[in-house]
């Protein structure tokens, strides 16, 4: 496969699992956690197979599940361990393929809280003799809310197994929930690797109802940026982003948690192949997807913290390539983006607003301002039309 040197959390990990300790391990994605504890996994189970199901690997995403068990596949391929994903957003047929396979007793499953559940619930899912729990991207876990779902999954298994936690950081609640999860844990901690020198940064002040303008000012006529990830905050952004910018004719498809598994894998495909220009997406891509060749990173509202936004830019600029990130941060936002400079350990560059776009927003405030000081109703600024430059008072397609 290619591997040749261990990655520091892979040499740090990896004897610790082989020793049959709990861990609990903080490094960021994209630096080799899925093999520091898959690998030791496949050897325990090559050494002593298991007749029943031997490992759970619980992830945040169905792209995680789908993309961890490809590795799995890749490292597993000579050792004739059997794996199942499962994982919502598909059809019948697959619940159906799911179910045969934890009859059986497949001997790791890769799977996301909720549609594991779903089959806990039928009661033909036997977990009794489970010898390893992974918790991958543990963090996102509880940031999305499946702490109830992952102590419903970890009641019905048995108390006497290895369990191993891995997440890009480490807060208060992660220890607590660590603490309720495992035993005498062996900790690694490695420092959030700042963004990669040949990504070139830098940040637009810009208010939520220009940004769509600024957004199509940058990518119209950019044809030589083959492939572009732009990261909203809610399906609601990301869907009228992608509708904006797909009546401008560019090629783009939005990707979140609202469409079936299969739309999104098929968007991915494209995306990779380079059939797809442009995805705009919630957090669901900010981590562990791989994909090459990512020219720009868009971050339309700013991340939450220092360690999601080294993982969004991070999408460009791998294996040594170059990329451009650009944040998008107003007002309310820019305290948060100063603690992600502190983090990060950097002062990025601040960029003027296209001239076009410069002059709308001063004949907008200069509007409100008059508006406002006759002691009259105030008027709300006229939206910019990204295709003339000029103010339109119709539906022009800058709805947020």
């Amino acid at each position: 496969m290619g591997i040749e040197t261990a990655t520091p959390i892979q040499e740090q990990a990896i004897p610790a699992i082989l020793s049959g300790k709990d861990v609990l391990a903080c490094a960021q994605t994209g630096t080799g956690k899925t093999a520091a504890f898959l690998l030791p996994i496949l050897h325990r189970l090559t050494e002593h197979p298991h007749d029943y199901i031997d490992t759970l690997i619980l992830e945040p995403t169905r792209e995680l599940v789908v993309q961890v068990d490809q590795q799995l596949e890749g490292f597993s391929y000579f050792t004739g361990v059997s794996a199942i994903p499962v994982y919502g957003g598909r059809d019948g047929q697959s619940m159906e393929q799911e179910r045969r396979a934890l009859k059986q007793g497949a001997a790791i499953i890769v799977a996301s809280p909720g549609r594991l559940i779903a089959h806990l619930n039928m009661g033909y899912v036997n977990l009794k003799h489970l010898r390893h729990l992974v918790l991958d991207e543990a963090d996102r876990m509880l940031d999305m809310g499946f702490a109830p779902d992952i102590m419903s999954i970890v009641n019905q298994l048995p108390r006497e197994r290895q369990t191993l936690l891995f997440s890009a950081t480490m807060p208060q609640q992660i220890r607590r929930f660590a603490r309720e999860l495992m035993r005498q844990p062996v900790e690694i901690s490695l420092q959030v690797s700042k963004p990669a020198e040949n990504i070139l940064q830098a940040v637009y002040e810009v208010e939520d109802d220009m940004k769509a303008a600024l957004t199509s000012h940058l990518l119209e006529g950019k044809k030589r940026l083959e492939r572009i990830i732009i990261f909203a905050s809610t399906k609601i952004k990301v869907k009228d982003l992608a509708g904006q910018l797909g009546r401008m004719g560019m090629n783009v498809a939005d990707v979140h948690s609202d469409l079936e598994q299969e739309v999104r894998e098929e968007r991915m495909r494209n995306f990779r192949s380079g059939a797809l220009r442009i995805v705009v997406a919630t957090d669901v891509l900010a981590r562990g997807i791989d994909v090459k060749g990512i020219d720009l990173v868009i971050n339309y509202d700013v991340p939450s913290d220092g360690e999601d936004y080294v993982h969004r830019i991070g999408r460009t600029a791998r294996a040594d390539a170059s990329g451009v990130a650009l944040t998008f941060v107003n007002r309310k936002d820019r305290r948060k983006f100063d603690r992600i400079e502190q983090t990060i350990g950097m002062k990025v560059r601040r960029m003027p607003m296209p001239p076009d776009l410069a002059a709308h927003m001063k004949s907008a405030k200069s509007a409100d301002r008059s508006s406002s000081g006759g002691g009259g109703k105030k008027r709300p600024p006229r939206r910019f039309n990204p295709r003339s430059g000029g103010g339109s008072s119709g539906g022009g397609g800058n709805r947020q």
